[in-house]
């Protein structure tokens, strides 16, 4: 069996995260989540992938290389093109699209493909999804899960009779139109037929095309319902709920990295505590390079990324702080996750740092206790910082 790994999309609801890195090299414990995926398939014996990439495509070629890292051979499929100055221009033409750029580019779909999604967390059975795709004689197989009808409209839903066939597929559709609460998990089996249908040299999307045509022309197209983990990475509220759960202990093949100090607490390298009139409730972890002042208080689940500074005074809870952040004195952050200039709260609500009425961090890499306002002078003791 080969694997497909679907990594073109811009992940615009995964935002502000994914204006500097792809959705699929969102970090999950410090590692990108594609990169469960590819160790996912390596320990099922898969080991030639295809990853159609596109916008920031370099991030994702620059980290998984050719895969030798991982036990496994990684071939790119770019989707865009270059201007006359040089400039790469991202333009992804479509889920299936891209399956069949690399088909007609070198025939790469000679045998039974596991399609993955590149922003999902799984530990899906992949032997006995294969023996069962097989077993049914299944042209193209979905993974799906139940899920609740408030939800139905962020996904793509199936519609399959009692042996599993699926009759209709309708994308994300609003909730009083869908038929079931069955839905897509990203996660497919395909047969070399099914690239054959689908058309060349023109967008074309798997969910809300390739898979009404199998069902309009009744092949052997069928839903699988099996037990397995699936955390899905679609919008920022699901990241943070994500993180919750994988620093909560609850995704089984996934561990805290870095050393225990102390009950709930992990730390990385070199870090330096001041546990002067500070409390860590776990579970917590603190990045390599990180510094916290006394007095600070933090209530996990909690991520502060590698070379963090929380100052005299500040609070954390239950929120992730991405490398390099300086919380400042006496600033408290609830159920945030921040990323450079941006944060987010539970519900997604996006905000700039310059949204604040006051500094809540700045830029640990910044030598200066808080960043000069613009047109503001540098005062004398800023200066000095600065030298």
């Amino acid at each position: 069996m080969k694997a497909m790994i679907l990594a073109a999309g811009k992940g615009t609801r995964v935002r502000p995260l994914t204006y500097d890195v792809p959705k699929p090299m969102i970090p999950l414990l410090g590692k990108p989540v594609m990169a469960y995926l590819v160790e996912h398939l390596a320990k099922y014996g898969v080991t030639e992938i295809m990853v159609n990439v596109s916008y920031l495509h370099d991030k994702i070629e620059d980290y998984f290389g050719e895969g030798d890292q991982f036990g496994v051979r990684i071939g790119y499929s770019f989707e865009g093109y270059t201007k006359d100055d040089g400039e790469v221009v991202p333009m992804p033409i479509g889920s299936a699209g891209g399956m069949k750029k690399i088909q007609q580019f070198g025939g790469f779909f000679d045998q039974t493909t596991i399609v993955l999604c590149g922003d999902a967390l799984i530990d899906l059975d992949l032997k006995a999804a294969l023996f069962e795709h097989r077993q049914k004689g299944a042209m193209a197989s979905v993974i799906t899960r139940e899920v609740p009808w408030d939800k139905v409209s962020s996904y793509g839903v199936v519609v399959s009779d009692a042996d599993g066939r699926i009759t209709e597929f309708q994308e994300k559709p609003d909730q009083a139109d869908a038929r079931s609460n069955f839905i897509s998990t990203g996660i497919y089996i395909f047969e070399p037929e099914v690239i054959d249908l689908i058309p060349a040299g023109v967008p074309f999307d798997i969910g809300s095309e390739l898979f009404p045509l199998l069902a309009e022309r009744g092949l052997p197209f069928y839903a699988q319902r099996r037990p397995f983990n699936w955390l899905d990475i679609g919008t920022m509220s699901d990241y943070w709920e994500v993180l919750q759960n994988v620093l909560t202990g609850e995704v089984a093949h996934m561990d805290m990295p870095g050393t225990q100090i102390r009950d709930g607490v992990w730390a990385g390298l070199n870090t330096s505590i001041d546990w002067d009139g500070t409390t860590i409730e776990g579970p917590v972890y603190i990045g390599s390079g990180t510094r916290i002042e006394a007095g600070a208080h933090i209530v996990g689940p909690t991520w502060i990324g590698h070379g963090s500074h929380i100052c005299e005074g500040a609070e954390v809870v239950r929120s992730v702080l991405f490398e390099y952040t300086r919380l400042l004195p006496d600033v408290s952050l609830h159920e945030m996750i921040v990323f450079k200039d941006y944060s987010v709260d539970r519900s997604g609500e996006m905000k700039h740092v310059s949204d604040y009425a006051s500094e809540e961090w700045v830029n640990a890499r910044d030598r200066r206790n808080r960043r000069r306002k613009e047109g503001v002078p540098a005062t004398s003791q800023q200066e000095k910082e600065r030298q």
